[in-house]
């Protein structure tokens, strides 16, 4: 044998054998959308499935009768409020964690609802564009934006209301999150040639009017200032609504902010959020503070600037964040602070940093843990706290 042959049956064997072992930290990007879509598929499939027979459900179809505000308005109830004890009269008082299943929360629900069937009608149209998803979202979208009769105001004056103390409050701003995969949604399906025009300028209008309503008024400006996830949140619900009406101030805005303000104030040297850490949820509070802060790095990140590899002086980057919480969200038993007081046994799921992590970072280790975790969760406050239950919309 001479020499040549030999060389070529040594790149054989390298090439079958051994580059396998070393495949994941530089997998090729088309290599894990492949591996996503399997993982996705039979959850899209059964999701749209449900999707295409539901019926629109505004916040006009549940009057909610304690609100100072009109049919039109959404309206919600702090979630850890309770009647005092001592005098069921008196102004609620506050139990932290504890979530008061009496509470007025349907609206919310309705639009968690709404988030899902817009995100599962967008990703089967992404495996499957048929005009079907577009219609049946249309429906929707339009009882929502559109329609006088059923339409939301493009506000939230009265959400996370408490009983006796305050008829709305700008961390109300939060339960917004549920509109991120609306907005998304439409971004996938409005270029489609069954997608009016008009429906396309009416809900642009809507978003921009409730993004000049986030930005200018108090209850907005203090959801922005809030120094833990709350700030964290509102700079992620501005940045996914300014990319649908491409609003590149409010984008430039939101990628300074982060830079400048939440990955300094919130996240320690060692890559934990220490105003998360100090809740009576600290597990579930440290995973949706991520889950934030990994869709701002996706929503907002250019190739000029890549905020997935934005590092302060001493550090600190998201990725921080990212390889603090893996070895918890591999093994909970491992987490070393206090359990939450509630939902410990539901989390982790499929959280959506790890996904948009591999993604960026091109590492399979988070594409495997994200494909082992649950998909489907049913639990009502894990889904509260999950705005991103349709990856495949973002990709």
């Amino acid at each position: 044998m001479n020499l040549k042959s030999i060389f070529r049956l040594a790149c054989t064997f390298i090439g079958i054998v051994l580059l396998p072992l070393f495949a994941g930290a530089n997998e090729p990007n088309g290599s894990f959308k492949s591996k996503i879509v399997t993982v996705l598929r039979p959850i899209i499939k059964k999701q749209s499935k449900w999707a295409m027979k539901q019926k629109p459900l505004t916040v006009t179809a549940y009057p909610a009768v304690r609100s100072s505000g009109g049919i039109h308005d959404f309206y919600s109830e702090g979630d850890y409020w309770w009647p005092d004890p001592m005098d069921a009269s008196a102004p609620y008082v506050q139990r932290d964690g504890m979530s008061n299943p009496a509470n007025f929360v349907d609206h919310r629900k309705a639009m968690i609802r709404f988030s899902q069937i817009i995100g599962a009608l967008a990703s089967a149209y992404r495996l499957n564009p048929d005009k079907k998803y577009v219609q049946q979202a249309l429906v929707h979208l339009q009882a929502w934006f559109v329609d006088s009769e059923t339409m939301m105001n493009p506000n939230l004056l009265y959400a996370q209301a408490v009983q006796g103390r305050f008829t709305g409050r700008g961390i109300g701003i939060i339960d917004t999150i549920h509109l991120m995969e609306v907005a998304q949604g439409v971004k996938v399906l409005e270029n489609d040639p069954n997608f009016p025009q008009s429906t396309k300028d009416a809900i642009h209008r809507w978003f921009a009017t409730y993004l000049r309503w986030l930005t200018e008024h108090q209850y907005g400006k203090d959801e922005m200032n809030a120094a833990n996830n709350h700030g964290t949140c509102w700079v992620m619900q501005v940045a996914s609504f300014a990319s649908l009406v491409q609003d590149t101030a409010l984008l430039k805005m939101c990628a300074e902010r982060y830079q400048q303000i939440l990955l300094p104030s919130q996240m320690e040297k060692d890559g934990s959020f220490p105003r998360e850490l100090q809740r009576t949820k600290p597990f579930g509070y440290s995973l949706f503070n991520l889950d934030a802060m990994t869709m701002i790095c996706h929503i907002l990140s250019t190739t000029n600037e890549p905020l997935w590899q934005y590092s302060l002086p001493d550090g600190r980057t998201i990725k921080k964040g990212l390889d603090f919480m893996m070895p918890y969200i591999s093994d909970k038993n491992k987490w070393p602070y206090q359990k939450d007081v509630m939902y410990w046994e539901q989390w982790p799921i499929a959280q959506p940093a790890l996904i948009f992590a591999a993604t960026a970072y091109q590492d399979s280790s988070y594409l495997k843990l994200w494909a082992e975790l649950n998909h489907n969760p049913k639990e009502e406050e894990v889904i509260r706290n999950l705005p991103i239950r349709n990856p495949l919309i973002w990709l």
